[in-house]
């Protein structure tokens, strides 16, 4: 193997929260070493679900100097939400309550591509390969990657769901198996109607709607379920997207009225799981999980991409202190995930109980305070089919 030069932190993971980690240490005057397979096509890896930027992510970019990716043709302000949640009439929620300005719908993929290049700009020493090998002993982690073998002192995971390395040092806990279909539609030419500029969510008796116009015209199709409430042909066609929607009453006739075309859905894990602790010390050498590594939210929060930048902020910002000598933001940082996740989950009772009319069917009863609980994971254990990257 290659040696290369030794950098104080190793970033493991190409998503947003690896990329804004490497930014910050950067910004901090550390050039870490980014274990990041696939970041230089991002842009060309296809779509994928989760482009809704909360209007509270916006100061954490302004932070990492990065405000103006926004401004890129591929987003637009999410001025209008339409809710159909607690009853069968839409209401509307406008940005102008948020002081931090609108929400964005995004471009993920293009975002994530602009986010990763300016992370290179700034500094960090990129290898396009996946993680082989992961070992601490005597104040060092060990990381073999593409042919090369990096020494660190530190060890951010920005993995995503699998959390890769910190998994096994932690345990894992998750309060739902919540999966999400979810496609990109694209309008007929033909139609001479001009869809709403809005995001749309609706509640039904087995799970949830959300849908968003993007940009460039199509339509952000989610429905979220539990895995044991899905049809079994779900992903095989477009029939049983087709009945899904025949039972909506907002979301399919959007689709309907707009002359939008369905698509084979896909299957993505969009559960809440979460690591305890997010942070911690192995033979000396300091570790810590970021993004959905650490926390992973329902969606029903709109705060998966917020959740990514504040942790790799916080977290780059305790792995400077940690290899200079201080360790007390280590601890920090993993009692602020830990709070935050708590936090959430009182918050995600009230959300679900608030939807009082399908108390008595399954999804709804699983969320509800009374019955809520978290299991634990043992480490290694599987997620369902297609975990967020």
């Amino acid at each position: 193997m290659t040696a290369r030069a030794t950098p104080s932190v190793a970033v493991i993971g190409g998503g947003i929260a690896g990329a804004a980690a490497c930014l910050r240490l950067s910004q901090i005057g550390l050039a870490p070493f980014w274990i990041a397979p696939g970041v230089s096509g991002a842009a060309d890896s296809g779509d994928k679900p989760g482009e809704h930027l909360a209007p509270a992510a916006r100061p954490l970019l302004a932070k990492l100097g990065v405000l103006d990716l926004l401004a890129a043709p591929g987003h637009r302000p999410a001025n209008a939400l339409l809710s159909a949640w607690g009853g069968p009439r839409l209401a509307e929620r406008n940005a102008i309550v948020h002081l931090e300005g609108p929400g964005m719908v995004l471009d993920r993929p293009a975002f994530e591509r602009d986010l990763s290049a300016r992370a290179v700009d700034a500094g960090a020493r990129r290898i396009d390969a996946p993680l082989e090998a992961a070992e601490s002993a005597e104040g060092h982690w060990r990381l073999c990657a593409g042919g090369a073998d990096i020494a660190a002192g530190f060890l951010l995971d920005a993995s995503g769901r699998a959390a890769v390395v910190t998994r096994s040092r932690a345990r894992r806990f998750r309060a739902d198996r919540l999966a999400a279909l979810w496609a990109f539609l694209e309008q007929n030419p033909a139609s001479p109607v001009v869809p709403t500029r809005a995001t749309l969510i609706e509640s039904a008796p087995d799970g949830w709607w959300y849908a968003a116009l993007l940009a460039d015209g199509r339509l952000a199709l989610n429905w979220y379920s539990d895995p044991d409430l899905l049809p079994l042909e779900a992903t095989r066609g477009t029939a049983a997207l087709a009945a899904l929607l025949a039972g909506s009453r907002h979301v399919g006739r959007w689709i309907d009225e707009a002359g939008f075309r369905l698509a084979v859905p896909r299957l993505a894990s969009a559960g809440t799981t979460w690591l305890t602790p997010a942070a911690g010390e192995a033979e000396g050498a300091g570790w810590a999980a970021l993004g959905d590594a650490a926390a992973a939210f329902d969606p029903l929060s709109s705060h998966g991409m917020t959740t990514a930048l504040w942790t790799a902020i916080a977290a780059a910002e305790a792995a400077v202190a940690f290899v200079t000598g201080d360790p007390a933001p280590l601890g920090r940082y993993a009692a602020a995930v830990t709070a935050g996740v708590q936090d959430f989950l009182a918050a995600r009772s009230g959300l679900y109980a608030a939807e009082a009319r399908f108390v008595e069917h399954p999804f709804w009863r699983r969320r509800t305070a009374t019955h809520a609980s978290a299991a634990i994971e043992a480490p290694g254990s599987g997620c369902p089919s297609n975990p967020d990257p």
